[in-house]
């Protein structure tokens, strides 16, 4: 089967990209968070994010997530926010093995709405913890996880 000249060039720049993106996977564009997301309780973990921040509680950060989450595999959140300039967003679970779940970063010029979709080993507290004009706001709710949905 013949190539073509348009088709070898497409299959080489296809290949420079695959290797180019295997080497900088390797050389530490996905490791600046491997310290963030590695297995410690809670407490430590934020002491490691926010060493020496106090964390305001607000109701300006408004959570949308179930009370009773029928499968811990699939959760689902809504984060929206009042709060101006919001440009980090954590969201952790309390009593996973690794409590940090995700760490979005926003534009300051929008309006903060993040909906996702993540794992809860047990019952616990959700929290979500907002950076904004360089001060630090958290919301939290208790999520029931069940088998199956059961209420046990």
């Amino acid at each position: 089967m013949p190539t073509t000249r348009r088709d070898f060039i497409g299959k080489m720049l296809t290949l420079a990209g695959y290797t180019m993106a295997l080497a900088f996977s390797k050389t530490g564009l996905a490791s600046w968070a491997a310290a963030d997301f590695s297995r410690q309780t809670f407490a430590s973990t934020l002491k490691q994010l926010f060493p020496g921040q106090a964390l305001k509680e607000t109701n300006k950060i408004h959570l949308k997530l179930p009370r009773i989450a029928e499968n811990g595999s699939v959760v689902p959140i809504t984060i929206t926010s009042s709060i101006e300039n919001v440009d980090t967003v954590y969201i952790f679970s309390e009593k996973n093995p690794v409590p940090l779940i995700a760490k979005f970063s926003l534009n300051p010029e929008l309006d903060a709405f993040i909906g996702a979709r993540f794992k809860m080993q047990e019952t616990c507290d959700v929290i979500v913890v907002i950076r904004a004009d360089n001060q630090y706001y958290q919301t939290r709710q208790k999520v029931k996880v069940t088998l199956g949905g059961c209420g046990g």
